[in-house]
């Protein structure tokens, strides 16, 4: 059986602490490799390297992920930072935005959960919302409802109002080109966007990961396995 191999970017923590050991670590929520695997996927780690490395790297995969993770620099959008931005991710933000543009360039299909939805839209040019009151009031992985908009890829995988796992504080303020909304929540909150063209390109804010809904990884593994290179060491 073919199995799509899915490049899945992962944290870079100084101190981690595991067992006996407490020492630096690229780190990935297991939630994630389960979520590809589940869908057909094979899971591959992708800690933070040097940006020009990004295409080499993308060229062997069949699909991308961009997992969530701390806030995106305001640097990279031309914005001032909040107080209540987080500390950036410099090493992170290099790698995975070099990620996004390779595979863009590749038309590899794109993932991107939370965190990597907003840097899928700032590599567009877009913008980001620096805090949301209350969004995560309600705590870890809360729920609340998603609703599609009509004629997009997003709505012809999950065509109805959803509850869906959230936990983030920031959002997509001015939508980058050549890119459309494709969910919203109650309070008009961009959920999902994704890109007007041929390429798989999706991006939602919520965790797909910490739910049992699995059409959108679906559609994503799909789209990987449509793309499969049979020279890789999995197909």
């Amino acid at each position: 059986m073919i199995r799509p191999v899915i490049g899945i970017s992962t944290y870079l923590e100084t101190s981690a602490s595991w067992r006996e050991w407490e020492m630096p670590a690229a780190l990935l929520p297991l939630h994630y490799v389960r979520m590809v695997q589940v869908a057909g996927g094979a899971a591959v780690m992708l800690p933070p390297d040097e940006p020009p490395l990004a295409e080499a790297v993308i060229a062997g995969l069949d699909g991308l992920v961009i997992a969530g993770g701390p806030d995106v620099a305001p640097e990279r959008y031309g914005a001032e930072r909040d107080l209540r931005t987080g500390t950036a991710a410099v090493e992170r933000d290099a790698w995975e935005l070099a990620l996004i543009a390779a595979a863009l360039d590749l038309g590899t299909p794109l993932l991107g959960v939370c965190r990597g939805m907003q840097l899928i839209n700032v590599v567009h040019g877009g913008t980001l919302v620096q805090h949301l009151d209350g969004h995560q009031a309600d705590g870890m992985f809360a729920k609340h409802p998603v609703t599609p908009v009509e004629g997009t890829l997003y709505h012809s995988l999950v065509p109805e109002t959803t509850a869906v796992a959230t936990y983030h504080h920031q959002a997509v303020a001015r939508l980058g080109a050549g890119l459309q909304a494709s969910a919203h929540a109650n309070d008009g909150t961009i959920e999902a966007i994704e890109g007007r063209g041929a390429q798989w390109v999706v991006g939602v804010q919520w965790h797909p990961e910490m739910g049992t809904d699995r059409r959108v990884a679906a559609g994503f593994i799909g789209a990987a396995a449509a793309s499969c290179r049979p020279q890789q060491f999995v197909c």
